[in-house]
Protein backbone atom coordinates (compact mmCIF):
# COMPACT_ATOMS: atom_id res chain seq x y z
CA UNK A 1 0.00 0.00 0.00
CA UNK A 2 0.89 3.51 -0.75
CA UNK A 3 0.96 5.18 2.93
CA UNK A 4 3.23 7.69 2.57
CA UNK A 5 1.46 11.26 3.00
CA UNK A 6 3.15 14.96 2.01
CA UNK A 7 2.26 17.88 4.22
CA UNK A 8 0.28 19.03 1.07
CA UNK A 9 -1.79 15.78 1.12
CA UNK A 10 -2.61 16.04 4.43
CA UNK A 11 -3.34 20.24 4.39
CA UNK A 12 -5.52 19.46 1.45
CA UNK A 13 -7.29 16.38 3.29
CA UNK A 14 -7.77 19.13 6.60
CA UNK A 15 -8.98 22.10 3.99
CA UNK A 16 -10.87 19.96 2.00
CA UNK A 17 -12.57 16.99 4.29
CA UNK A 18 -11.61 14.55 1.43
CA UNK A 19 -8.00 12.85 -0.21
CA UNK A 20 -7.93 11.02 -3.19
CA UNK A 21 -5.43 8.76 -2.93
CA UNK A 22 -5.09 7.35 -7.25
CA UNK A 23 -2.17 4.72 -6.81
CA UNK A 24 -3.33 3.65 -3.07
CA UNK A 25 -3.17 -0.45 -3.79
CA UNK A 26 -0.73 -2.19 -5.96
CA UNK A 27 -1.34 -4.84 -8.69
CA UNK A 28 -0.93 -7.58 -6.22
CA UNK A 29 -2.86 -6.08 -3.45
CA UNK A 30 -5.45 -5.29 -5.40
CA UNK A 31 -6.23 -8.79 -6.78
CA UNK A 32 -6.33 -9.73 -3.07
CA UNK A 33 -8.41 -6.96 -1.81
CA UNK A 34 -10.90 -8.12 -4.97
CA UNK A 35 -10.66 -11.90 -3.74
CA UNK A 36 -10.81 -11.33 -0.12
CA UNK A 37 -13.99 -9.00 -0.50
CA UNK A 38 -15.43 -11.15 -3.17
CA UNK A 39 -14.98 -14.20 -0.86
CA UNK A 40 -16.49 -12.83 2.20
CA UNK A 41 -19.91 -11.34 0.33
CA UNK A 42 -20.69 -14.34 -1.27
CA UNK A 43 -20.14 -16.43 2.26
CA UNK A 44 -22.39 -13.39 3.62
CA UNK A 45 -25.03 -13.79 1.21
CA UNK A 46 -25.25 -17.05 1.61
CA UNK A 47 -25.45 -17.39 5.05
CA UNK A 48 -28.11 -15.02 5.05
CA UNK A 49 -30.41 -16.63 1.84
CA UNK A 50 -29.94 -12.90 0.76
CA UNK A 51 -30.88 -11.77 -2.74
CA UNK A 52 -31.29 -8.02 -4.35
CA UNK A 53 -35.01 -8.27 -5.52
CA UNK A 54 -36.53 -5.64 -3.65
CA UNK A 55 -37.87 -2.88 -5.95
CA UNK A 56 -37.10 -0.63 -2.99
CA UNK A 57 -34.96 2.58 -4.31
CA UNK A 58 -32.41 1.84 -1.79
CA UNK A 59 -32.22 -1.48 -2.24
CA UNK A 60 -31.09 -1.14 -6.22
CA UNK A 61 -28.04 1.74 -5.21
CA UNK A 62 -25.98 -0.77 -4.29
CA UNK A 63 -25.34 -4.23 -2.46
CA UNK A 64 -24.51 -3.08 1.32
CA UNK A 65 -22.65 -5.82 3.77
CA UNK A 66 -21.05 -4.71 7.09
CA UNK A 67 -18.53 -5.92 9.25
CA UNK A 68 -17.08 -8.75 7.41
CA UNK A 69 -14.21 -8.72 9.53
CA UNK A 70 -16.24 -10.50 11.95
CA UNK A 71 -17.23 -13.57 9.80
CA UNK A 72 -14.11 -13.56 7.51
CA UNK A 73 -10.69 -13.50 8.88
CA UNK A 74 -8.54 -12.83 5.94
CA UNK A 75 -11.00 -9.43 5.35
CA UNK A 76 -10.41 -8.52 9.50
CA UNK A 77 -6.29 -9.01 8.61
CA UNK A 78 -6.95 -5.98 5.65
CA UNK A 79 -8.84 -3.79 7.56
CA UNK A 80 -6.55 -4.14 10.62
CA UNK A 81 -3.59 -3.53 9.02
CA UNK A 82 -1.48 -1.02 11.07
CA UNK A 83 -0.17 0.87 8.00
CA UNK A 84 -3.56 1.60 6.85
CA UNK A 85 -4.26 3.00 10.43
CA UNK A 86 -1.58 5.11 10.86
CA UNK A 87 -2.17 6.46 7.30
CA UNK A 88 -5.68 7.40 8.56
CA UNK A 89 -4.67 8.45 11.51
CA UNK A 90 -2.24 10.44 10.70
CA UNK A 91 -4.83 12.33 8.04
CA UNK A 92 -7.39 12.68 11.03
CA UNK A 93 -4.64 14.63 13.37
CA UNK A 94 -5.23 11.39 16.05
CA UNK A 95 -3.18 9.80 18.45
CA UNK A 96 -5.42 6.41 17.78
CA UNK A 97 -8.28 5.26 16.15
CA UNK A 98 -10.35 1.96 16.23
CA UNK A 99 -12.64 0.05 13.73
CA UNK A 100 -16.14 1.57 13.68
CA UNK A 101 -17.59 -0.64 10.66
CA UNK A 102 -16.09 -1.96 7.96
CA UNK A 103 -18.45 -2.48 4.34
CA UNK A 104 -18.46 -3.57 0.84
CA UNK A 105 -20.46 -1.67 -1.06
CA UNK A 106 -21.66 -3.20 -4.83
CA UNK A 107 -23.14 -0.79 -7.17
CA UNK A 108 -24.93 -2.91 -9.22
CA UNK A 109 -25.03 -2.87 -13.63
CA UNK A 110 -27.57 0.64 -13.40
CA UNK A 111 -27.60 0.60 -10.02
CA UNK A 112 -29.41 4.08 -8.54
CA UNK A 113 -27.45 6.96 -7.20
CA UNK A 114 -26.18 7.36 -3.94
CA UNK A 115 -27.82 10.71 -2.27
CA UNK A 116 -25.84 13.74 -0.75
CA UNK A 117 -25.65 12.46 2.79
CA UNK A 118 -22.84 12.51 5.72
CA UNK A 119 -21.84 9.07 7.63
CA UNK A 120 -21.03 10.13 11.23
CA UNK A 121 -24.54 11.31 12.13
CA UNK A 122 -25.84 7.60 11.69
CA UNK A 123 -22.95 6.50 13.95
CA UNK A 124 -23.27 5.51 17.52
CA UNK A 125 -21.02 8.25 18.64
CA UNK A 126 -20.26 12.06 17.46
CA UNK A 127 -16.76 13.21 16.93
CA UNK A 128 -15.68 16.08 14.27
CA UNK A 129 -12.37 13.98 12.88
CA UNK A 130 -13.85 10.51 12.01
CA UNK A 131 -12.27 9.42 9.04
CA UNK A 132 -13.63 6.60 6.42
CA UNK A 133 -11.34 5.11 3.74
CA UNK A 134 -13.20 3.59 0.55
CA UNK A 135 -11.48 1.29 -2.03
CA UNK A 136 -11.58 1.05 -5.70
CA UNK A 137 -11.75 -2.24 -6.55
CA UNK A 138 -13.08 -1.69 -9.97
CA UNK A 139 -12.19 1.35 -11.90
CA UNK A 140 -14.83 4.11 -10.51
CA UNK A 141 -15.95 6.54 -12.59
CA UNK A 142 -17.88 9.46 -13.57
CA UNK A 143 -20.11 6.81 -15.77
CA UNK A 144 -20.30 3.87 -13.20
CA UNK A 145 -20.89 5.73 -9.71
CA UNK A 146 -17.50 7.43 -8.66
CA UNK A 147 -17.49 9.35 -5.17
CA UNK A 148 -18.84 13.44 -5.28
CA UNK A 149 -17.65 15.69 -2.33
CA UNK A 150 -18.96 19.11 -1.01
CA UNK A 151 -15.42 20.43 0.35
CA UNK A 152 -14.92 21.87 3.23
CA UNK A 153 -18.47 20.77 4.92
CA UNK A 154 -17.10 18.82 7.50
CA UNK A 155 -16.54 22.68 9.36
CA UNK A 156 -19.53 23.47 9.04
CA UNK A 157 -21.66 20.11 9.10
CA UNK A 158 -23.40 18.88 12.79
CA UNK A 159 -25.00 15.51 14.21
CA UNK A 160 -28.43 16.39 12.97
CA UNK A 161 -30.39 12.90 11.49
CA UNK A 162 -30.02 12.50 7.53
CA UNK A 163 -31.48 10.18 5.70
CA UNK A 164 -29.90 8.45 2.18
CA UNK A 165 -32.99 8.27 0.13
CA UNK A 166 -34.12 8.98 -3.27
CA UNK A 167 -33.92 12.74 -3.79
CA UNK A 168 -30.49 13.38 -3.82
CA UNK A 169 -31.43 17.16 -2.27
CA UNK A 170 -32.54 15.64 0.77
CA UNK A 171 -29.53 17.15 2.71
CA UNK A 172 -30.04 20.82 1.69
CA UNK A 173 -33.10 20.86 3.53
CA UNK A 174 -30.61 21.09 6.44
CA UNK A 175 -27.68 22.74 5.30
CA UNK A 176 -29.50 24.98 2.42
CA UNK A 177 -25.93 27.01 2.16
CA UNK A 178 -24.50 24.05 0.50
CA UNK A 179 -26.21 24.24 -2.66
CA UNK A 180 -24.07 27.19 -3.55
CA UNK A 181 -20.77 24.87 -3.16
CA UNK A 182 -19.13 23.40 -6.40
CA UNK A 183 -18.80 19.89 -6.15
CA UNK A 184 -15.46 17.89 -6.60
CA UNK A 185 -15.77 13.73 -8.29
CA UNK A 186 -12.83 11.81 -7.47
CA UNK A 187 -12.99 9.42 -9.92
CA UNK A 188 -10.26 6.86 -9.32
CA UNK A 189 -8.60 3.43 -10.92
CA UNK A 190 -9.30 0.02 -9.52
CA UNK A 191 -6.69 0.15 -6.33
CA UNK A 192 -7.46 3.94 -6.04
CA UNK A 193 -8.50 4.97 -2.62
CA UNK A 194 -10.21 8.28 -1.17
CA UNK A 195 -10.34 8.90 2.63
CA UNK A 196 -12.99 11.48 3.97
CA UNK A 197 -14.05 12.98 7.41
CA UNK A 198 -17.38 11.46 8.84
CA UNK A 199 -18.76 14.87 8.57
CA UNK A 200 -17.90 15.63 5.01
CA UNK A 201 -21.17 15.56 2.35
CA UNK A 202 -20.55 12.99 -0.54
CA UNK A 203 -22.77 10.82 -2.57
CA UNK A 204 -21.88 9.13 -5.94
CA UNK A 205 -23.96 9.30 -9.15
CA UNK A 206 -26.08 6.47 -11.23
CA UNK A 207 -24.17 3.49 -12.43
CA UNK A 208 -24.73 3.75 -16.37
CA UNK A 209 -22.83 0.97 -17.33
CA UNK A 210 -24.09 -2.64 -17.77
CA UNK A 211 -20.72 -3.56 -15.20
CA UNK A 212 -20.45 -3.53 -11.39
CA UNK A 213 -18.60 -1.22 -9.24
CA UNK A 214 -17.16 -2.45 -6.21
CA UNK A 215 -15.69 -0.62 -2.97
CA UNK A 216 -14.66 -1.70 0.33
CA UNK A 217 -14.21 0.86 2.80
CA UNK A 218 -14.28 1.20 6.16
CA UNK A 219 -14.96 3.75 9.12
CA UNK A 220 -12.83 4.61 12.09
CA UNK A 221 -13.59 6.77 14.93
CA UNK A 222 -10.67 8.34 17.12
CA UNK A 223 -9.52 6.10 20.22
CA UNK A 224 -11.44 7.17 23.43
CA UNK A 225 -14.87 7.91 21.47
CA UNK A 226 -18.11 7.70 23.32
CA UNK A 227 -21.41 6.41 22.99
CA UNK A 228 -23.80 9.15 21.67
CA UNK A 229 -27.29 7.04 21.99
CA UNK A 230 -28.12 5.80 18.74
CA UNK A 231 -27.76 2.30 18.15
CA UNK A 232 -26.62 2.15 14.42
CA UNK A 233 -25.07 -1.15 13.62
CA UNK A 234 -24.62 -2.47 17.43
CA UNK A 235 -26.44 -5.43 18.49
CA UNK A 236 -29.06 -5.46 20.63
CA UNK A 237 -26.68 -6.97 23.82
CA UNK A 238 -24.28 -4.42 22.81
CA UNK A 239 -26.86 -1.62 22.92
CA UNK A 240 -28.55 -2.22 26.10
CA UNK A 241 -25.45 -2.51 27.82
CA UNK A 242 -24.18 1.17 26.74
CA UNK A 243 -25.14 4.20 28.96
CA UNK A 244 -24.83 7.81 27.26
CA UNK A 245 -21.00 8.52 27.74
CA UNK A 246 -19.62 5.21 27.57
CA UNK A 247 -15.99 4.32 26.22
CA UNK A 248 -16.49 2.38 23.00
CA UNK A 249 -12.91 0.56 23.64
CA UNK A 250 -14.50 -2.84 23.15
CA UNK A 251 -11.69 -4.79 21.45
CA UNK A 252 -13.56 -7.14 19.80
CA UNK A 253 -16.16 -4.66 18.20
CA UNK A 254 -13.97 -2.00 17.85
CA UNK A 255 -10.15 -3.52 17.68
CA UNK A 256 -7.65 -0.73 17.79
CA UNK A 257 -6.06 -0.31 14.53
CA UNK A 258 -3.34 1.95 15.10
CA UNK A 259 -1.97 4.06 18.11
CA UNK A 260 0.82 6.66 17.91
CA UNK A 261 2.72 5.05 20.99
CA UNK A 262 2.30 1.76 20.37
CA UNK A 263 5.51 -0.42 19.78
Amino acid sequence: MNTELTSCQIEQYRRDGFLAVPQFLDAVELEQWRHVTDEAVRLRLKSLGSSNESEEFYSQVFVQCINLKDTHEPMRELVLDECLGRMAGTLAGVDGLRIWHDQALIKGPYGNATSWHLDNPFWSFSHPISISVWVALDDATIENGCLWYLPGTHKEAGYKDTFIGANMRDLFKTYPQWENIKAVATPLPAGGAVFHNGLTAHGAGANMTPGSRRAMTCGYMPDGSTFNGKRNILSEEQFNALQIGDALNDDAHNPLVWHRTAR
